[in-house]
């Protein structure tokens, strides 16, 4: 049976149709921006700004259900909350914003299958990490949300939420600004944070219908079909792995790996906005579109990353088992650093050193060069280099 590639099922890392959609509409105060800012409409003042952002779990959440169907434990899904919580959160630490941050949540739940213990265990794991963080100086206030039941269109549960904050103009990093000639620092996915209570496996929240159908077996057809949509019923599930067997040469099974929490860099963003601001020209939250995620900011640059990571193995795991080539690998996953801050060379070495601070790793990955138009990518891991161009791979 052929793999299926991510667009059979019916998923896009980059979604060129989303951002044909939203052409027209205007980018803020700082176009080409990670996030988009807009005036300070509550307070009216000149000198601040209002920025937002929605995301959530996506279908991570279907892995979580797997998990409870197996094991019945309601708590699988207060991981999943913190993962919609920091596909927010750490793209608004992107453009400086350091909070406090208003977090509404969103639950729509086929409420035949999921229950209101599974309900409690996501709120109180949007409570539970706001609550870890607050000692680091991140201040999130939890503003309650929406449970809706959409039994007839969500077959499970979908997890989402939408984070606010206001903050000043002039402390806000805009990455279309960024700078050639600056090195990028690269912030370990993998390991065990200050602020973290387990190692992580690195594998953040995107790429799960990949990796779902691509690694699990066939027999999860059978016993959660509402897991998958019947549209690709018969790509679904074509893996042999059990999310209870171990993952190869690691302490843990496959479904603790792939449910390994996204690791938030809020922490130790805000103390870098505290002692080196000045020397950061961009942030990158290496989400939906993995370490293509650069390509789309900026203007006559050319980012070349040849000191990358060694991969984690949850990544080479899913690349062995799956036969998916490495460029597929590197536009839908994370790869061993989900967050990137580019910086003047100067910045680099105490970049590195507030960032071990909080035990996690870090490595200047690569630099920012000049390039006479447009956006480029170049990136050498496991002895390839593979070049991306952001016109023929579409802005992520």
């Amino acid at each position: 049976m052929r793999r299926p590639s991510y667009d059979d099922l019916g998923v896009s890392a980059h979604k060129p149709d989303v951002r044909a959609a939203i052409a027209d509409v205007s980018p803020g105060l700082f176009p080409g921006a990670f996030c988009k800012a807009v005036p300070d409409i509550l307070a009216g003042s000149s000198e601040h700004c209002l920025v937002m952002h929605s995301d959530g779990a996506g279908t991570k959440s279907a892995l979580a259900w797997l998990h409870y169907l197996r094991h019945g434990e309601e708590r699988v899904f207060s991981d999943i909350a913190q993962d919609s919580l920091v596909m927010n959160l750490d793209d608004l630490i992107c453009v400086g914003a350091s909070g406090p941050f208003l977090l509404s949540n969103t639950i729509g739940r086929n409420s035949k299958l999921v229950t209101g213990a599974i309900v409690k265990a996501i709120i109180m794991g949007y409570e539970g990490l706001a609550q870890r963080l607050s000692p680091y100086g991140v201040d999130i206030v939890t503003c309650g949300g929406e449970t809706a039941d959409v039994g007839d269109i969500v077959r499970t549960v979908i997890v989402d939420s939408t984070i606010t904050t206001r903050m000043l103009r002039s402390g806000f990093i805009n990455c279309h600004m960024v700078a050639p000639g600056h090195e990028i620092v690269g912030l370990a996915s993998f390991g065990k944070a200050a602020y973290e209570d387990k190692p992580n496996s690195g594998i953040g929240t995107n790429g799960f219908t990949a990796l779902r159908h691509g690694v699990l077996s066939a027999s999860y057809k059978y016993t959660a079909p509402e897991t998958y949509a019947p549209e690709i019923a018969g790509l679904a599930y074509q893996g042999r792995f059990d999310i209870d067997d171990p993952l190869p040469g690691e302490a843990c099974t496959v479904g603790e790996a792939f449910l390994s929490p996204t690791r938030t860099y809020a922490p130790v963003v805000i103390e870098l906005l505290r002692q080196v601001r000045s020397g950061i020209s961009a942030m990158f939250h290496n989400s939906g579109g993995g370490q293509t995620k650069c390509l789309g900011f900026g203007e006559g640059v050319r980012y070349e990353k040849d000191n990358m990571f060694q991969i984690p193995p949850v990544f080479r795991f899913i690349q062995e088992t799956t036969g998916a080539a490495l460029r597929e690998m590197l536009t839908t996953f994370n790869m061993g650093h989900l967050l990137e801050v580019v910086c003047d060379p100067a910045a680099s070495a105490e970049i590195i050193a507030i960032t071990k601070g909080f035990g996690i790793d870090a490595r200047v990955v690569g630099r920012v060069e000049r390039k006479a138009e447009g956006r480029s990518l170049v990136v050498t891991m496991d002895d390839e280099t593979l070049e991306f161009d952001a016109d023929a791979i579409g802005s992520p």
